[in-house]
């Protein structure tokens, strides 16, 4: 199968290039580098059946001839930048919507007709049901990303509808592993690495969260498109319990073996858009026999010893 992969420098996106070759695929990945790393790809690189473009997804064309001969498209490039959102409100139109249009039109241009989507526990915005199902009323949006993640969602299913596509759409939870590179895991980190002596958290800490490691965020996926045949396939992808940030912290200075003084910024919600309880109902993807191999706790662990044995990475992102 030849694949075509968008963001394939990211985080999750290098890490699925990886399982492709791995699977013995033939991999065309695009990546315009903004929070990308090419270190990401260094095992990718050396493998004769990936070829890299660095472009831009705003740029049609270019994304045109790249995904030439794919069979399926894998599009995870995103801007994944949730707690700025309102300091550069057209980012999340363009790099998250526009681009998805983009893609679905250079599909359209390589009659490539099936195509595996990256979305966000973030459209459902402060949902009553809990946990939340893929069926849930869609409350007012919260955040130009869920919003603008919404409308890729919308143009990815009018499109299966109208072009007679395949769609696979995946709304995760926050995402954690090797190579993790934002969020509030990886912020912790850093003020501790900086200073070990004291910590400072936005919100009151007592926001509830769900994550996923990453490999069992790509096996999950892998379960869907193997067993779900549907025109649109959603499903909800995270662990089936959550934690408070309190905790999240907690596990990580256990690991560190600190204990900081915590200062809070106080509120139930630590930036405009920050859903306060995050909880997924995730009971469709079990029911193909999928499920998590890591709680949340170790997923959080792995990711700080990800960072710790990897220096590289925050000196990237510094």
């Amino acid at each position: 199968m030849h694949c075509f992969v968008t963001g394939c420098a990211g985080f999750i996106g290098s890490s699925l290039t990886d399982r492709l070759l791995q699977a013995g695929h033939t991999v065309s990945g695009i990546d315009n580098f903004s929070t990308g790393l090419h270190e990401f790809l260094s095992s990718a690189i050396k493998n004769p059946h990936f070829t890299l473009t660095e472009g831009d997804l705003l740029d049609k064309a270019c994304v045109v001839s790249a995904m030439k001969n794919a069979d399926v498209v894998f599009h995870f490039a995103a801007n994944a930048d949730v707690r700025f959102g309102t300091d550069h409100p057209s980012r999340d139109l363009e790099q998250n919507t526009l681009a998805t249009f983009n893609v679905l039109e250079a599909m359209r241009a390589n009659d490539v007709r099936r195509i595996v989507f990256s979305s966000t526990g973030s459209i459902y915005g402060e949902c009553e049901i809990i946990p939340t199902p893929e069926h849930s009323p869609f409350p007012v949006q919260t955040s130009l990303y869920g919003a603008s993640k919404l409308a890729a969602e919308g143009l990815i299913q009018a499109y299966a509808e109208g072009f007679d596509f395949q769609a696979y759409i995946f709304r995760f939870v926050s995402i954690l592993g090797e190579r993790y590179t934002h969020g509030h895991v990886f912020d912790f980190y850093k003020q501790l690495l900086n200073d070990p002596e004291k910590l400072f958290v936005l919100g009151n800490g007592l926001q509830r969260k769900s994550y996923l490691y990453i490999q069992d965020c790509l096996d999950a996926i892998f379960c869907a498109m193997e067993h779900a045949r549907d025109k649109v396939n959603i499903f909800n992808l995270g662990t089936d319990e959550y934690c408070e940030v309190n905790d999240s912290i907690g596990w990580i200075c256990d690991y560190l073996s600190l204990a900081p003084a915590k200062t809070y910024g106080g509120g139930d919600r630590g930036w405009i858009g920050d859903n306060p309880f995050i909880f997924l109902d995730c009971s469709r993807i079990r029911k193909l026999g999928w499920q998590p191999s890591l709680r949340i706790r170790e997923g959080v662990q792995r990711t700080i010893q990800y960072l710790h044995q990897n220096p590289w990475v925050l000196e990237k992102r510094n």
